[in-house]
């Protein structure tokens, strides 16, 4: 997904640096407001951060420009919200950029609109409405995590077919779909079942953080039950 230094177009790195500042200064807002009120809930934020870290390190060659990835976004949005991913990405862009020459500071923007924003806002309404519609936390957090991946590289298409449409935009974003859905495909699959394993680990361990983050429902509060006196 990273898209490489140079890559696109001047005004198109404009365009996307334009639209994703304001999902990342929410997201700092709502990363303030969070740790401000539940401090515990730092390492939390910690480890998901590490997450999409990890996960977006591990690069496979794909579309010219760019490569696939997973991307780890699926989780913390679920917890925290999507934009508080938008502002996560952004260091860890910058350091991939910089220091392991993935993606580009021409192309942040372009590269934390793809995986901070349309992946994690896809991930959350998935989320949402797999809980609405009756899934259990471990497949609803499953689709979360492989929409969210795979949505990142659906944004990533768009943003290269419109930036070199050859022949027209469809017809370059139809091949760089299928180009990347030989590698995402499975990667997502992967990447999901991983992600289960981590939110039930989290679900067992620290329940109480993730009620408090809504992700889980609160437990009602058993009502004392009532004897009745025994005829003599």
């Amino acid at each position: 997904m990273h898209i490489m230094e140079g890559f696109l177009p001047w005004y198109w790195c404009v365009f996307w640096y334009a639209l994703a500042i304001p999902f990342i200064a929410h997201g700092v807002v709502r990363m303030k407001k969070i740790t401000a009120e539940n401090p515990e809930m730092k390492p939390l934020l910690a480890v998901c951060g590490a997450f999409i870290f990890i996960m977006s390190s591990l690069h496979v060659p794909s579309v010219t420009g760019s490569s696939s990835h997973p991307t780890g976004n699926g989780l913390g949005a679920v917890f925290f919200g999507a934009t508080v991913i938008s502002a996560i990405c952004v260091p860890i862009l910058i350091f991939q950029a910089l220091l392991m020459a993935h993606g580009g500071i021409t192309t942040l923007g372009a590269n934390v609109f793809s995986m901070g924003v349309v992946g994690p806002f896809c991930a959350v309404f998935v989320w949402k409405f797999g809980r609405k519609m009756g899934l259990g936390y471990s497949a609803a957090i499953f689709l979360a995590a492989f929409v969210g991946d795979w949505m990142t590289y659906v944004a990533a298409a768009t943003e290269l077919g419109l930036a070199f449409p050859i022949p027209t935009f469809e017809s370059a974003w139809i091949k760089m779909m299928l180009i990347y859905s030989y590698t995402q495909i499975p990667i997502s699959i992967a990447e999901s079942f991983l992600t289960v394993i981590i939110f039930e680990y989290i679900q067992k361990l620290r329940p109480d953080l993730l009620r408090r983050l809504n992700v889980l429902k609160t437990e009602e509060p058993k009502k004392p039950s009532i004897k009745m006196p025994e005829a003599n």
